[in-house]
């Protein structure tokens, strides 16, 4: 079980890597990898949360990836 610092520590890693990723697209204009970035932080961050709560990780992950998908859908819409 991971403790709440190193928690804190996953977190802050994941975000950091992958937003300094999405600028980096997002200022290069490249918008497909834009969001195949925001989607690779959701999966990682919905991998981390089902670390901590795996019965319930096959319902969540249902939704979360229609959410996901609709968010994405929305953006390269836009």
């Amino acid at each position: 079980m991971m403790t709440s610092q190193q928690l804190a520590d996953e977190l802050k890693r994941i975000a950091t890597t992958q937003v300094s990723d999405i600028t980096r697209a997002v200022k290069e204009g490249q918008k497909s990898i834009a969001l195949n970035e925001v989607r690779d932080m959701a999966r990682r961050l919905g991998l981390l949360a089902d670390a901590f709560d795996p019965k319930s990780a096959a319902e969540r992950s249902e939704a979360d990836g229609a959410s996901v998908a609709e968010a994405v859908d929305d953006a390269q819409a836009a």
